[in-house]
């Protein structure tokens, strides 16, 4: 029996991901064998695999409003919102180093999702030490169309992952990953519209027929996606956690009183359903 851990993205709302898993880390007795991330769920859950309880909010309150990190200035002087060098060079090996020898210790396998632009299909990478190269998996897995910079690694031109799957339980199980815990960044119910920014999306991937394709065709994929989640955990292979009501926060908030609030969200979705995680992952 293989445990397996699937962090949807989400942007800001991967917060609340990171409240369930620092409630997980204090505990000290949840433990999986294998973990994906997608976008936020792969720059957030890193934390998980190395053990540092809090360095995910911890980071996030203290440069919110760091230009660097995370502004339209960024994007039009870098063209990345999210700025790279800062979020992939600077933060973990200056300001709030990452622990990349606890990260390559721990034997639980880490998966990134990533959107291949010239297939539009999802390609994973396993991570081992969250060092340069592992960084620019984990940079294009969060790599939002329109607001950044495509990322190219070796022949690879790369995107966000949830472009082509925003849930990849199908890839946990195919891994051999038999009882999954789902976190998700949107509430029970939620059905995903047509992005509203396709035009725009349409002319800056044009170079991309495929990924455009991927797009326009998310929607369905992630409604599909959530369908098939509720399928397995109604037949017991799967445990959902999920916010209550949607979290409404932008990507850009920089106030810490609501970056605190959706965090602590997650900490009470993570400290109320203990005893249904234990038991979960106990079942043989």
């Amino acid at each position: 029996m293989k445990h397996g851990l699937v962090l949807e993205g989400g942007g800001m709302r991967g917060l609340f991901s990171m409240g369930i898993l620092d409630v997980w880390m204090e505990q000290g007795d949840i433990a999986f064998d294998g973990m994906v991330g997608v976008s936020a769920g792969a720059a957030f859950g890193c934390n998980f695999k190395s053990g540092q309880i809090g360095r995910g909010i911890r980071y996030n309150v203290r440069y919110a409003a760091d230009w660097h990190y995370k502004s339209y200035r960024s994007w039009l002087l870098t063209g990345d919102i999210f700025g790279a060098e800062f979020c992939y060079k600077t933060l973990p090996e200056e300001l709030d180093v990452f622990d990349k020898e606890a990260f390559a210790a721990n034997p639980m396998e880490f998966y990134a999702a990533v959107t291949n632009l010239e297939t539009g299909r999802a390609m994973f990478k396993r991570l081992h030490d969250c060092g340069e190269s592992d960084m620019m998996w984990i940079r294009a897995s969060a790599s939002l169309p329109i607001v950044s910079k495509i990322v190219k690694i070796g022949p690879y031109k790369l995107l966000d992952g949830g472009i082509a799957d925003s849930i990849p339980l199908h890839f946990m199980e195919g891994r051999g990953y038999d009882r999954n815990i789902v976190i998700l960044t949107q509430p029970a119910g939620f059905v995903k519209e047509k992005n509203s920014m396709l035009p725009l999306i349409r002319v800056a991937l044009r170079k991309y027929p495929k990924a455009v394709e991927a797009m326009e065709n998310r929607h369905l994929m992630y409604n599909r996606e959530t369908a098939y989640v509720a399928e397995r955990a109604a037949a017991g292979a799967a445990l959902v956690l999920q916010p209550d009501a949607p979290l409404a926060i932008d990507n850009l908030e920089k106030r810490e009183e609501e970056l605190m609030r959706v965090y602590n969200h997650g900490r009470e979705v993570g400290e109320r359903t203990l005893a249904q995680v234990r038991a979960f992952l106990a079942r043989e």
